[in-house]
């Protein structure tokens, strides 16, 4: 009896141990973007990547230089972000084999309604030309984002350096944060698309720059390679990057709306 009790103690830990096995091997990590995720589209594409493949995704959001750094580390199996030099440089590397195009949308300017920098139009440059004379708050995200870096573009392209204006803050923050602190002082922020949709906390900001084609907000995912980190779940990362790119999951990003508007739009295979 004491043998039998044994060989079933036994059997059960390694049953457990398989158990522990299976879960583990089941789930990746993916670095991502705040935007992707305080938009709301992981809540809306993930479970349908899990029916699909019966794979989880844990995502950790910070901004895509944070992102891409984790990646580098081998902190994560698959890398979803949205800057794409910086991720053309990751791939040439060595710490992806490929960089795939999976969606777009658009970066937008935010600010008061009554606009006292006169920034509204469809020119992004004339408008960041303007913020400093007028001194209006301006919230800058400051973080390594895609967004804080397409950012900086805007600021070079418009010949503004160093002075801002006196109303340029610095918050060190992610999307939905920083859109929050223009809010609080009602004033202006460059954003993505799909964060504002699903912001709620508006007050008196809306829209004042868009369809600038220099506001093109493309988006890439890679899975991270094992040669430069042996530990990492390329097969599994690779299984995202494929369905992603798949008609199911390019179908899911179409479908992913807010009050009918889409937050982003497929272009897996476009090269951009």
């Amino acid at each position: 009896m004491k043998v039998l009790h044994t060989v079933r103690i036994g059997a059960l830990a390694m049953a457990l141990a398989l158990v522990a096995g299976t879960s583990w091997s089941q789930s990746i990590t993916m670095a991502s973007t705040t935007s992707t995720e305080q938009s709301g589209l992981f809540s809306h594409l993930l479970p349908a990547f899990k029916q699909a493949t019966g794979l989880d995704v844990k995502v950790v959001a910070v901004g895509s230089g944070q992102a891409i750094d984790m990646a580098r580390r081998g902190d994560a199996d698959v890398l979803f972000t949205h800057d794409q030099p910086a991720e053309e440089k990751f791939v040439a590397d060595g710490f992806a084999p490929r960089r795939y195009p999976v969606m777009y949308n658009d970066f937008i300017l935010i600010g008061p309604k009554n606009d006292p920098a006169g920034t509204r139009g469809k020119d992004i440059v004339a408008a960041l030309k303007k913020v400093p004379g007028a001194n209006a708050p301006f919230i800058s995200r400051c973080d390594k984002s895609g967004t804080h870096a397409a950012e900086n573009r805007y600021w070079t392209q418009a010949g503004v350096s160093a002075d801002r204006g006196k109303g340029y803050k610095e918050c060190g923050c992610g999307m939905g944060p920083a859109l929050n602190i223009a809010s609080s002082v009602n004033g202006y922020v460059l954003a993505d698309r799909g964060t504002w949709l699903n912001f709620k906390n508006r007050g008196d900001l809306t829209v004042l720059v868009e369809g600038d084609p220099r506001l093109f907000n493309p988006y890439g995912v890679m899975a991270v390679s094992a040669q430069k980190h042996p530990h990492v779940k390329t097969a599994d990362a690779q299984k995202f990057v494929d369905w992603v790119i798949s008609p199911a999951g390019q179908q899911a990003i179409a479908s992913y709306r807010i009050g009918g508007e889409p937050l982003f739009f497929p272009n897996a295979g476009s090269g951009k």
